[in-house]
């Protein structure tokens, strides 16, 4: 295998973070918090890609782009949100979100 010209010997392969509100980080790394929705442009993240969450790593099992409408009760759940209306504001941190408005849909486990 040739070295990488882009990367000096001996540095380690840098994994790319997905970012959390710090009072989620923990519940994600623990396994409680399963499932994320974002408003972004285009996916940041694809299913099986494994991604540095704080001193940990997950690993994206889906990634769906979807209306806002097709969020559930159990999707809020497994997000660590209360309610569909909190979870609507975490996520429009980069706009309006109304019902039809698409969201990413992003599954994942923590890798132990």
């Amino acid at each position: 295998m040739q070295p990488n010209p882009q990367r000096p010997p001996g540095r380690p392969i840098s994994v790319p973070g997905v970012e959390f509100s710090r009072e989620l980080r923990d519940d994600v790394l623990a396994g409680e918090i399963t499932l994320s929705v974002r408003l972004w442009k285009r996916a940041r993240v694809k299913a099986g890609g494994r991604y540095r969450v704080g001193w940990g790593e997950i690993e994206v099992d889906a990634i769906d782009l979807v209306p806002f409408a097709a969020i559930d009760d159990e999707d809020v759940r497994r997000s660590g949100e209360v309610d569909r209306e909190t979870l609507r504001q975490r996520a429009a941190h980069a706009g309006p979100i109304d019902e039809d408005t698409l969201v990413y849909r992003i599954e994942f486990h923590v890798r132990s």
